[in-house]
């Protein structure tokens, strides 16, 4: 195996590690010994790769909107899908659930706001809401910049929720839920209408057979 496919493969191992570590303990309750632990590797290793837990909280935190998959609608439909995308993976992906899990944590390591979680996801939101506003979609009233922060404090409030009531089990119907009481405020009535009747269909696509949502 060639040294550099090796080290992708180490920091890789790393990542996954730190992020369940990271998930179970919070970031305080974490140690590089614990992850390394985890990852079958040495400290040697870790430090090769990342100078110290904080660096590797922040690579996890940083990588977040990386690991969600985009989607490829446009507009308003398009960050509807994001957000469901990242509520969906959240629940298997150990690097979504550290990132959950350490956004409460960021005092402790996040040492400016390039690499504060509520603005990367906010940044993430705002070309889709920008669109949708520009090819009108959104109220004339609709601040494309408040609604994008305002968006990432309903889902950040709504995992913290679900994970207390679910273990976040439900936690994509409670984003479905949050934009299907959200758009008629803010979305023209075309627009509310079509998203709305989207989310309502992939909500009664995701039950089980034989099972009907009243």
């Amino acid at each position: 195996m060639a040294q550099q496919e090796r080290s992708a493969r180490t920091r890789a191992a790393i990542l996954k590690a730190g992020a369940e570590v990271f998930a179970e303990l919070g970031f305080a309750g974490a140690s590089v010994s614990k992850i390394t632990r985890r990852a079958n590797l040495t400290l040697g290793a870790l430090y090769f790769h990342f100078e110290s837990k904080e660096e590797l909280a922040r690579e996890i935190v940083r990588s977040q909107p990386e690991l969600v998959t985009r989607s490829m609608a446009a507009g308003v439909q398009g960050a509807v899908d994001v957000t469901v995308a990242w509520a969906t993976q959240l629940r298997e992906d150990p690097l979504l659930l550290a990132g959950a899990r350490l956004v409460m944590d960021q005092e402790y390591f996040v040492c400016d706001e390039a690499g504060n979680s509520y603005r990367q996801w906010a940044e993430v939101l705002q070309p889709f809401l920008r669109e949708a506003s520009e090819n009108g979609e959104l109220r004339p009233d609709v601040e494309v910049r408040s609604l994008a922060q305002l968006l990432v404090n309903a889902c950040t409030g709504a995992q913290m929720n679900a994970q207390l009531d679910s273990g976040r089990k439900d936690l994509p119907d409670r984003i479905r839920q949050m934009w299907v009481l959200l758009l008629p405020l803010i979305a023209s009535e075309e627009c509310a209408g079509r998203v709305i009747e989207t989310l309502r269909y992939d909500e009664s696509a995701s039950l089980p057979d034989g099972v009907n949502r009243t």
